[in-house]
């Protein structure tokens, strides 16, 4: 445990000389973010393990010693492209491997890991060109990113401080708590321009003023980690790939606002964030980063990590405050704001991950390094999660003032064979869908808004012309009506109606009363809803009626243009093929086939569902969707 700043300094300057040791020797890294682990990640390290023992090659993991002639093997944290793990990097070589298996692992330390010799089959294919590529540096999708707070991709170690120490680690907070009045890294935090990474962007440094300048001697810091939005997981990968980077943060938030405790709120379904920042908060409390008298300057703050139930509607504060009090997540009418009445009626400051995850390196590189980043009024960059049929998907972090067309097309590689845009839905299951005119629009706070968008979460769901926005529309109302909280009338039931008007839309049952209705109930939502679920559930309704009216109209008419809703397709048997066998009857649940054995059977429009049962079981492959 560190007794003052002085010991730490010591202590960091030694693990930077071992850390830089290591990386010019040879060093294993396996990223184990959630990602990769679904694909094999754990199999793949304890493989490496296994052979490594088996050969007498494994080393000491940790940074307080390094063996000169042995093997590190460390576990690194998300890097960004899920959809090609597990992944593995070979130090000093800087070596990328892709989809790696555990039989792949004994050619790897025979050739690599000895020889220093590269396997191309394992190399990463670049996106754009199609071509094998050694280091994830070279490849399209990294030169055309900007990386800020996911520095040290596929070589920083998710569940070691020393790691993270020899990197510049608390170095910010040392520099806050020895150098800085809490008044100081506020204006600093203001000058910065940093915006709330979770929502609408609000300034960071006048939140926390607001709860600085509060009146109470009992304050909290709260860490909104709850991202329950389909498609966005850039705070789960934060949490899981640089837990320390977060909490540095939390802490040195807590010393400019005059909190003593904070909680991070980790949504449950996170299990491997939620065991990283518990190990990363045992660690901080070891080296004395945290707890009582922390590096003898006098400031005390300790943190504790509750973990959410999976309700969207505590990603609201103040839903995600009374989850923290023990009381079922509901928001209530604002103000007051937490800054002035949070947790238990104490003045509390809430920022989500990512925001938090700035501080450190704003304070230890300076605002003029922040703001190079960015636009004038949306300084630094931005995490998004990108899902959708394109050649490569998963975490990317960018500049804000970047276009859709750069991250679809530059970054992502474009679509997959067969498929074309048609749109782009941004921020999460409550927001716009943007048309292909929005494609070259700088992404920034203030430029979606006036698109009636906003950034959101951060997750970006790219949609083709396969896809109909009628259902895109009552996919994610049908989202937000199951996690409306229920308080307020106007999200709780005007959800529900909303849907089963969408509904009769996509059944084929719509009338233009409907689509009357429709914008008028949804525009009535937004404006009368008690909290944010509700105000921006009909976001993606709205958005398509302005954008996508003509899909709308076209159902009404009887078509649906993308083909996707089955309601105006129909289930047919051709004659030809038919061999008569009656399987198809037999297995159909409405009765709706009918036909003599032996020769070709017939389907009743009006009985069938269209539930495709039939025409799974026909072994002549003789029924049709048409």
């Amino acid at each position: 445990m560190f007794k003052n700043a002085k010991e730490f300094v010591q202590y960091a300057n030694k693990l930077k000389t071992l850390r830089e040791k290591k990386l010019n020797g040879v060093s294993i890294y396996v990223c184990v973010g959630t990602g990769c682990t679904a694909k094999g990640a754990l199999k793949v390290y304890s493989a490496f393990e296994e052979e490594l023992k088996k050969r007498n090659l494994l080393g000491q993991v940790t940074l307080e010693k390094i063996d000169d002639d042995k093997v590190t093997l460390n576990r690194t944290g998300c890097c960004g492209r899920c959809s090609s793990g597990p992944l593995v990097k070979i130090m000093p070589y800087r070596f990328f491997y892709s989809n790696v298996a555990p039989e792949d692992v004994p050619e790897i330390v025979d050739r690599t890991v000895l020889k220093g010799e590269p396997i191309e089959r394992l190399f990463l294919t670049d996106p754009l060109t199609g071509e094998k590529v050694p280091r994830i540096e070279d490849t399209t999708l990294f030169k055309n990113q900007d990386f800020y707070i996911m520095e040290a991709i596929g070589e920083s170690e998710c569940d070691s401080i020393e790691d993270y120490i020899a990197r510049g680690g608390y170095e910010s907070l040392v520099k806050a708590l020895t150098s800085m009045t809490p008044e100081e890294i506020i204006e600093t935090v203001k000058a910065s321009g940093l915006r709330g990474r979770g929502g609408g962007g609000f300034p960071t440094g006048l939140k926390w003023e607001f709860t600085r300048k509060a009146q109470g001697d009992i304050k909290f810091v709260v860490c909104n980690g709850d991202e329950g939005d389909p498609g966005a997981f850039m705070n789960r990968t934060l949490l899981e790939r640089d837990p320390h980077l977060v909490l540095e943060g939390m802490i040195i938030a807590g010393y400019a606002v005059g909190a003593q405790k904070g909680y991070a709120y980790i949504r449950a379904e996170y299990p491997f964030a939620v065991k990283m920042f518990k190990k990363a908060i045992e660690d901080a409390r070891k080296l004395g980063l945290l707890g009582e008298n922390i590096l003898g300057t006098g400031f005390s703050f300790d943190l504790e990590v509750k973990e959410g139930a999976g309700a969207f509607v505590c990603g609201e504060e103040t839903a995600l405050l009374a989850s923290i009090e023990g009381k079922r997540g509901m928001p209530r009418p604002k103000p007051p704001f937490p800054a002035q009445s949070g947790l238990w009626g104490k003045p509390t400051l809430i920022n989500n991950v990512e925001t938090y995850a700035n501080i450190p390196r704003i304070l230890r590189d300076g605002v003029e390094n922040y703001r190079k980043r960015g636009t004038e009024n949306s300084p630094g960059t931005k995490m998004f999660s990108v899902a959708g049929p394109l050649k490569a998907t998963g975490i990317i972090e960018v500049e804000f003032g970047t276009t859709l067309r750069d991250i679809i097309y530059n970054i992502c590689g474009g679509f997959v064979e067969g498929e074309e845009f048609k749109a782009v839905q941004i921020g999460g299951p409550s927001r716009a869908c943007l048309s292909e005119d929005f494609i070259d629009m700088p992404l920034d706070y203030d430029t979606l808004k006036k698109a009636d968008a906003m950034v959101g979460s951060g997750g970006i769901v790219v949609i083709t012309k396969k896809t109909c926005m009628v259902e895109v529309a009552r996919f994610f109302l049908d989202f937000t009506k199951r996690e409306s909280c229920g308080k307020c009338v106007p999200c709780r039931e005007g959800t529900m109606q909303a849907y089963n008007i969408l509904e009769k839309f996509t059944h084929g049952k719509a009338t233009y009363e409907d689509l009357k209705a429709l914008e008028h109930l949804s525009k009535t939502i937004k404006t009368a809803s008690l909290c944010g679920l509700g105000k921006t559930a009909p976001n993606p309704i709205l958005s398509t009626l302005k954008l996508f009216r003509e899909e709308y109209i076209a159902h009404i008419e009887g078509e649906c243009p993308s083909g996707m809703c089955t309601a105006f397709k129909k289930y047919v048997i051709n004659p030809d093929i038919c061999k008569g066998c009656g399987l198809c009857a037999r297995s159909c649940p409405q009765n709706a086939i009918t036909g003599e054995r032996g020769k070709p059977y017939t389907i009743d429009q009006e009985k069938c569902v269209k539930c495709g049962l039939c025409a799974s079981k026909c072994p002549f492959k003789a029924i049709e969707l048409v």
